[in-house]
């Protein structure tokens, strides 16, 4: 059973085929600047150089069709042709009322687009791919894997907002969170390294990239997350402001005479780390590279960003009754040591001390790593999130009928000997640049260790 997995953005469509059978993913690539001059596709293939092609597209469908010719190339392909295609998946961001993943039908579409204001920067692409992809795969099965159907498992408590009622029964404002699909995976991985039932488990999963957001998982169910209504709310993002007080919009708007049509993109685009470096940097390295140069904004910038995260992790812990580990997970929580460092420092006395020396040796999105001190009672991990199984397994589980919501739901990387050999290979080519990757690395079978050695 081979799986087609997209993942649309407004300028983008990132994509991965995974052969269910063996257990592994065939490839993983994206096209890029769509619509733009100079549209690239890349493509990573187990035992390749990686492959790149430019051509220019005008839309999402040439985009697609650009990716299927890849797919299905002599040379450079890992299919035969589509007709081995058994589903397409459609990563979305928000999903609303959806508590699971869904086969695609013109209702679902309907739906997506009716809570498109939602999320304007991520729903209208996916629909986009959607309506691309059924059109040049008309003879496959559809399905949406929706980011926000891990958080639908949240009380009122933590859903509800201090506002009308008639804003909750008539326009669905509540919470929904975001980047579930990236907390099931990683919170259910803890349970592995620890060797426990997840249903034993309490944990904080801290999913920071240019979107970021903090989850508190309670015996493998979400109670509560940062990210809101929208994206929007929570942690200072690269250009998302996250928590502010409400009143600074209606003032800055009375202000400049702007309206909200003009507000809501400074909110998304033009604020977070870019505005705290002083409208310059959105993208973690470059801030890393100014902090370096003693640049005071971007020392700043991470100051307010490292706090934030605290405070989250702080009023998780008290959320959650207690807590066993911690997990960092996507760009900067895989990579970026001194946003873990700053982040945790001064929990000491809760029992989350980082060893300094491990955490700077887990820079790498290609395996697990334990970055906790022997004496921290708290286990601190860094856990590369895998988005794509946790659809890939939904949509087979769905054409098996075999389907049901996460809590009754048990996946393939919830087993002890579960691998993603992709990324085992590319760990390897990074352990030969950066040896110091092994001082922190866990969970590396025999065959990966023997094979390092040599």
């Amino acid at each position: 059973m081979i799986i087609l997995f997209l993942n649309c953005g407004s300028s983008s469509v990132k994509y991965s085929v995974y052969d269910w059978e063996q257990k592994k993913s065939l490839c993983a690539g994206g096209v890029e600047r769509i619509g733009i001059d100079g549209t690239r596709l890349t493509q990573d293939r187990p035992g390749f150089p990686e492959y790149e092609i430019n051509q220019n597209c005008k839309d999402h469908k040439e985009a697609i069709n650009l990716v299927i010719n890849t797919l299905t190339d002599k040379e450079h392909g890992v299919i035969e042709d589509i007709n081995v295609i058994s589903a397409v998946g459609h990563r979305i961001v928000h999903g609303g009322k959806f508590a699971k993943s869904v086969v695609v039908d013109q209702s679902v579409i309907d739906e997506l687009r009716n809570i498109s204001d939602l999320a304007p920067l991520h729903n209208p692409a996916h629909i986009m791919g959607i309506e691309a992809a059924r059109a040049l795969l008309p003879n496959v099965t559809h399905v949406c894997v929706m980011d926000t159907a891990f958080h639908q498992t949240m009380e009122p408590e933590a859903y509800m907002y201090a506002l009308p009622r008639k804003w909750y029964t008539d326009y669905a404002v509540r919470k929904y969170g975001f980047h579930g699909s990236s907390v099931l995976y990683t919170s259910r991985r803890a349970a592995v390294l620890m060797d426990r039932p997840v249903e034993e488990l309490n944990t904080i999963v801290c999913h920071l990239g240019a979107g970021a957001s903090l989850t508190a998982v309670q015996k493998g169910r979400c109670i509560d997350t940062s990210m809101g209504l929208t994206p929007l709310e929570g942690l200072v993002m690269g250009s998302r402001s996250g928590d502010i007080d409400p009143s600074a919009c209606f003032y800055m708007m009375k202000k400049l005479n702007m309206s909200p049509e003009e507000m809501y993109p400074i909110l998304n685009k033009k604020s977070g780390m870019y505005a705290l470096t002083g409208d310059r940097f959105s993208d973690q390295r470059d801030v890393r590279k100014g902090i370096e140069q003693g640049d005071e904004l971007c020392e700043m910038a991470a100051q307010v960003q490292a706090h934030r995260i605290k405070k989250y992790v702080g009023a998780y812990m008290a959320e959650l009754g207690s807590l066993d580990c911690i997990v960092f997970t996507a760009g900067i929580g895989e990579r970026d040591p001194d946003v873990r460092a700053r982040s945790l420092a001064g929990l000491e006395n809760f029992g989350i001390i980082v060893d300094q020396e491990r955490n700077r040796a887990a820079s790498t999105n290609k395996a697990e790593c334990l970055i906790s001190a022997p004496n921290s009672k708290v286990k601190i991990f860094v856990i590369p999130t895998d988005e794509e199984i946790v659809g890939v397994q939904d949509i087979v589980a769905i054409l098996e009928g075999k389907y049901d919501v996460y809590t009754k739901f048990r996946y393939i990387f919830q087993e002890k000997n579960y691998r993603n050999k992709l990324r085992d290979a590319a760990f390897i080519e990074d352990v030969k640049k950066h040896p110091e990757l092994l001082k922190a690395a866990i969970n590396l079978p025999e065959q990966l260790k023997n094979e390092l050695k040599k």
